[in-house]
This record gives C-alpha cells, sequence and structure tokens, in this order.
C-alpha cells in the first residue's frame, strides 16, 4: 500500500521553479504508487501564529478562520510531508512560514492530536548560488523533523534559479528520484 504524501509550496508565484520541483516529487512518488497532493501555501490566506494558545477551541487547529482550515484534514491523513519552496532571505517565504507556525498546535511529539505524519523531505531553490542560504533553510527544517519526531528522508536543492523556468534538468530528476523513494 503506498504512502499519502503531501507537498506543502510556499511560492506565491504559480509555475515557478519551487512549483516544478513539487510536480516533479509528486510525479516520482506517484510512479511508485503513493498517493500526493499538492497545497499551495503561498496562494493562500494564512495568518501567523499569534500565540494566543486557543488551539482547537473552535474544533479547528487555530481559532482564527483561514485557510489554514483547509490543510488541516492533508495533514491528519498524510505519511509524509514535503516542504517545497524557493529561499528568500535566508528563509522559508512568510506565506509558508506562516502556514508551518500553525503546526503549533499539534504540539510535536504528544500533542493534543498528533500528526500521521512521520516522514518529512526538502525542496529549495532561489537566486544564491551558494549552499549557505540552503543550509541555514535546511537547519531549520531539521528543527522541524526533530521537534514534531519525523524522518527526513532527503533534501533537493538548486541555486541560481532566479527566473521561472531556471531550475535544471538534473534538479528536477533529483526531486522525482526523492519521489519515488518515499
Amino acid at each position: 500500500m503506498g504512502k499519502k504524501v503531501l507537498v506543502l509550496t510556499g511560492s506565491p508565484r504559480q509555475g515557478g521553479n519551487s512549483d516544478l520541483l513539487a510536480d516533479a516529487l509528486i510525479r516520482g512518488a506517484q510512479a511508485s504508487g503513493h498517493t500526493a497532493v499538492k497545497f499551495a501555501a503561498g496562494a493562500k490566506q494564512i495568518g501567523g501564529c499569534t500565540a494566543c494558545d486557543r488551539c482547537w477551541e473552535n474544533g479547528h487547529a487555530c481559532i482564527d478562520a483561514d485557510d489554514f482550515h483547509e490543510l488541516e484534514p492533508l495533514l491528519e491523513s498524510c505519511d509524509v510531508m514535503v516542504f517545497c519552496a524557493p529561499v528568500y532571505w535566508m528563509g522559508f517565504p512568510a506565506q509558508m512560514k506562516a502556514a508551518i507556525d500553525k503546526l503549533y498546535a499539534y504540539g510535536g511529539k504528544g500533542g493534543l492530536r498528533p500528526l500521521a505524519v512521520k516522514e518529512g523531505a526538502l525542496l529549495l531553490c532561489g537566486g544564491d548560488p551558494t549552499a549557505t542560504e540552503y543550509d541555514y533553510v535546511a537547519k531549520g527544517y531539521e528543527m522541524i523533523l526533530s521537534y514534531l519526531g519525523w524522518k527526513d528522508r532527503g533534501i533537493v536543492w538548486q541555486g541560481d534559479a532566479n527566473a521561472a523556468g531556471d531550475i535544471s534538468p538534473s534538479a528536477l530528476q533529483k526531486a522525482e528520484a526523492l519521489g519515488k523513494s518515499l
């Protein structure tokens, strides 16, 4: 039986390089018999966590009525979560970071409503051709996985990808191979 894979994308620019990486991973996952769905956090209206500690008061992870409510059933039913984003100023785009911050409601290991997710992967791209900027984001991703108790399945990144379509065929092949390996 295949796994359920959730690909959380963070770019506000649809059809760009990170979307191409996400689509390649999804193709690979589906080729291996997994189901995969992409949630475009960059195109949604998700406010940041305000640390109000009112999680679950209204039956939702966050008391704020925003598009995070659409993400909840996907989070609660997937086996693997893939974070896929361009790197902006040494971090995830704000649109994606808002969704990540609201994972607080799930409380990590032993939270109020633990997630079914057991594994994670990371796909990154951006204009910087060196690894330093991506290493910073990868470290944050590793900390997320550690906090939530998930296993890392891999990281694919490509720098020097400023304009839409700059993503290399080799990066797409790596993303597809990662999807197959899940």
